[in-house]
Formats: C-alpha cells, sequence, structure tokens
C-alpha cells in the first residue's frame, strides 16, 4: 500500500467539487434514512491529517456489508459542500487488508518528540518538595508500563488533544501553567496543584483506545477516566508507607472535581482554592488547544470559521 500512497488524497487537502480517490480510516458509521425513508449511510472517515463526512447515498444494502468502523478502506468519491462543510459521496469503495495498512498512515500523532515532552514533565515535577509527594510521583514515573501507556494516550476523543500522545502534550501544558499559577498566588500550595495537575487525567490511558480507531474502551464507557484515575492513584498510594490520609482525600477531591460542574461529569465541584485553579487551568488549556486546532482546519474561505457546534456560534480567524 505504501507504493501507491502518493496517489491518494490526504483529508487536508479535499476541496468542494473534487473527485477523489483515497485510503481513510472508518472512524464513525451508521445507516440512517431520509425524509423520504430512502436508506443512506453516514460515515467519519479520517487520516493523519484529519477528518471528513462521508455519506453513501446507493446501493446501500450491498455496501454496508463491506465495511465496519474501524476498517481502512480506500474509496472513490466527490468532494461537495453541505450546509457550508466539505464532504464527500462515495459511490465505491473497498475494505484494505489488515496486513496492509500503515497505522501512521491514518491516526494523528503530537508533533513534537515525546521523549523531549516526558523530559520537560520531569523538569516541571521537579520543583516539588513535599517528600510524600516526591514518592507518589516516583510510583507513577518509575512505571516504565505507566510511562509507555502514558506517552501514547491521546487526551480526548474529539474536542480536546485527541490525537497520540495528546494526554502527554496536554498533562505538560497543564503542570507549566499549574507553576506559573502558584507562583502567582501565594495562598495556593504549590506541591499540592503541580501533582494534581499531573495525575488529573491519568485515567484517560484506561479510558481511550490508543490503538487506529482511538474510542472509549468497555471500562472507559462504563466508569470513566476520573473514577479509573482514583482507582489509579489508592494503588499507587497503597505502596507507600505512612502517606498522610488528609494529603491523599485532597487529591482525591482534586482529580474528582477537575471539571468543575457537575453537567461537565464532574462528581464533585471544586472546594478549596487548588481544585478551583486545576479546573480552571485545565478548561483553559483544553479550550485554547481545542480551538486552535478547530481554526486551523477549518475550510472556509474568509474571517470566519464553520459553524462550531460545541460552542454554539462563528470564530473569527482574520
Amino acid at each position: 500500500m505504501n507504493n501507491r500512497e502518493d496517489s491518494f488524497v490526504h483529508v487536508k487537502d479535499i476541496k468542494d467539487g473534487q473527485r477523489i480517490r483515497g485510503l481513510f480510516l472508518v472512524k464513525e458509521k451508521r445507516v440512517s434514512r431520509t425524509r423520504n425513508g430512502k436508506p443512506f449511510i453516514a460515515m467519519v472517515f479520517a487520516d493523519n491529517s484529519g477528518r471528513i463526512d462521508a455519506k453513501i447515498w446507493d446501493n446501500v444494502k450491498d455496501m454496508s456489508p463491506l465495511f465496519e468502523e474501524g476498517d481502512v478502506i480506500e474509496v472513490v468519491g466527490i468532494a461537495n459542500s453541505y450546509k457550508g462543510q466539505v464532504q464527500l459521496s462515495i459511490p465505491w469503495l473497498k475494505r484494505v487488508p489488515e496486513e496492509e495498512i500503515d497505522p501512521l498512515m491514518f491516526v494523528e500523532s503530537v508533533s513534537v518528540d515525546p521523549e523531549a515532552l516526558v523530559s520537560d514533565l520531569k523538569d516541571c515535577l521537579s520543583s516539588i518538595k513535599s517528600v510524600h509527594l516526591i514518592k507518589l510521583v516516583r510510583t507513577f514515573t518509575d512505571d516504565s508500563r505507566f510511562m509507555e501507556s502514558f506517552k501514547r494516550a491521546p487526551a480526548a476523543k474529539k474536542f480536546q488533544p485527541n490525537y497520540l500522545g495528546g494526554l502527554l502534550e496536554h498533562t505538560l501544558s497543564v503542570c507549566r501553567l499549574a507553576i506559573m499559577v502558584a507562583s502567582h498566588y501565594s495562598e495556593l500550595d504549590h506541591d499540592l496543584l503541580i501533582v494534581a495537575a499531573f495525575l488529573h487525567d491519568i485515567g484517560k490511558i484506561r479510558e481511550l483506545d490508543a490503538g487506529l480507531n482511538g474510542d472509549y474502551t468497555d471500562e472507559g464507557r462504563l466508569i470513566g477516566h476520573i473514577v479509573l484515575g482514583i482507582s489509579m492513584l489508592d494503588e499507587k498510594i497503597s505502596l507507600i508507607d505512612d502517606f498522610p490520609v488528609d494529603l491523599a482525600l485532597k487529591l482525591k477531591h482534586l482529580i474528582l472535581s477537575h471539571h468543575g460542574q457537575f453537567e461537565f461529569g464532574s462528581p464533585k465541584r471544586p472546594k478549596f482554592l487548588e481544585a478551583f485553579a486545576l479546573n480552571l487551568i485545565d478548561d483553559l488549556d483544553a479550550k485554547i488547544n481545542g480551538l486552535g486546532r478547530f481554526m486551523k482546519k477549518d475550510q472556509h474561505e474568509g474571517s470566519w470559521t464553520d459553524f462550531n457546534r460545541l460552542f454554539g456560534r462563528y470564530f473569527y480567524k482574520d
């Protein structure tokens, strides 16, 4: 397949009115019906340059069994604009055998060397003075299995850094912001905030699959990364003799409350200063990163993006 790669179009290069031939990972697939009752297949395709919506309007009964979510398919299609958004209409496709797939063609990854990000993260954590928190951090950073998963994991399925290495990139950014905030507000516990910044999303290692499809795992859907993170924290604390009960309680609250509000999936709302700070820092980093990527990838001509459903508005990108 690699010998044919140059003949295929990438998502980022697809333009309205273009006839395309491409290789894409099927991220989403569902069979639906038009208002007239005619069946069609709605899909989301992806490669390492982005995502695009696609539809199959004809021969649905014959084409649907040919592929499933998570498959890589070769397609021929036509790009067209619908409500200002470019999408594909697919009259022909075939599934690509697994042994011919190069995963790097279909999964976006962090643009910086993960080892460099790990080194920078450890520099941030080196500012911690608390003996107990140093021991706790080391139970994670000295765990090679954890660190390998941590380097590879995405930070989210869609909005946040939803690419391999995204969790590491996001965590480093939150730690850097936490250091700046703690240095500005002397009433904040520097060590507690930095360790919470490091640990707040660790459950995503188990919540999200770091493979081709990047979907939620079973325990991710059934339990979620916040509760999984508490379980992972408890496991490491159990390895440390005489870890302070009150310190463990604060760390658990920081993880449980970092989404800020119940409607955002937070089991608890922040109940002390460091918890408020972590929620605000995490939210700031997620939104700046996510919106920046949305605006960068927007294909609309002119000064305004396509309508962003999550925020319910257009964004100015001049």
